[in-house]
């Protein structure tokens, strides 16, 4: 092998590698809660794709990853309006959890006509600012009541 393509190798491995690990901080907590705000409002609004492009700026997983979450929250989402809930009637904030300042749990409800989801947001803290760390939904919130 040549210098340049030994170079070129080199060049495009370190550019796949910080393309798979990029992503940005949210300056603050209010950042952080208001990110939250905008996916649940867009779930509301059945912008799921909306929903996940807000998240994936800021969580640092890979984007495939993000993209197939996105996919089967889409099939899901569609299957439970169609079944069993119509379309979203509105959304709490139900919970909010701390671990000293450097971790945040919100947990909100998107509720509809004849039950809910539950859209849980966990946010970290690190040298940089706020990132989303996780974020979950799920369609069982019996755990809420303790």
């Amino acid at each position: 092998m040549n210098l340049k393509k030994i170079t070129f190798l080199l060049l495009f491995c370190c550019m796949a590698l910080s393309a798979q690990s990029q992503y940005n901080c949210l300056k603050n907590l209010d950042d952080a809660k208001g990110l939250s705000k905008k996916v649940v409002e867009s779930f509301m609004n059945s912008k799921i794709s909306k929903s996940f492009e807000e998240m994936k700026y800021y969580w640092p997983i890979p984007d495939n990853e993000v993209d197939d979450l996105e996919q089967k929250t889409t099939k899901y989402l569609n299957i439970l309006e169609d079944r069993m809930m119509g379309k979203p009637i509105g959304y709490e904030k139900i919970k909010e959890e701390a671990i000293s300042d450097f971790a945040i749990r919100e947990t909100y409800m998107v509720k509809y006509p004849i039950s809910a989801i539950r859209l849980k947001f966990v946010y970290y803290k690190n040298e940089k600012g706020w990132i989303l760390n996780s974020f979950k939904w799920d369609d069982t919130f019996s755990e809420e009541f303790k």
